[in-house]
């Protein structure tokens, strides 16, 4: 299997149990928060698209990642709909999905650009961090269901 090959894998258990997690709320959920100034469901979910979307450009350009996190945060704190964060999330992992499945070992393995986010690691490490930032938002929004008294479903089952 090639580099490219493991990462669509990843890319897609990741967006699988994502989505699988949280599939119990409900657009009526989108302003739900477990505390005031925290993030909404819908603004987790945009958070977590984004962030797909800041990783594959960052590892792929020049300049490396953009570092310009208010500008990260507001463009969050717009989204008030859970079905079109939703949307973006499909969105943003199906482009990534198909911009990293015709990469190359070698563009794979190639350095991240210099800078405080993983400057010097192969681009493949943007993966995992992919998957261990989605893991921590789905788990954030299973406390959002469950404050809401909603049961999550196991992210791994049915599968």
């Amino acid at each position: 299997m090639s580099l490219a090959q493991q990462a669509v894998a990843e890319l897609s258990s990741g967006q699988e149990f994502f989505n699988r997690s949280t599939r119990n709320l409900s657009e009526a959920h989108s302003s739900v928060v477990p505390a005031e100034g925290m993030m909404t469901a819908a603004q987790q979910v945009a958070h977590a698209a984004q962030t797909v979307e800041w990783f594959m450009e960052g590892a792929f350009r020049p300049e490396g990642f953009d570092l310009d996190f208010e500008k990260h945060l507001a463009a969050c704190q717009a989204c008030t709909s859970l079905a079109s964060a939703r949307a973006w999330f499909d969105r943003a992992m199906a482009a990534a999905k198909q911009r990293v499945a015709t990469l190359t070992d070698a563009e794979l393995l190639a350095p991240l650009p210099e800078g405080p986010i993983m400057g010097g690691l192969p681009r493949m490490a943007i993966f995992s961090s992919i998957t261990d930032h989605t893991a921590h938002h789905r788990g954030a929004l299973t406390v959002y269901a469950r404050l809401q008294g909603i049961v999550p479903p196991m992210p791994y089952g049915d599968m």
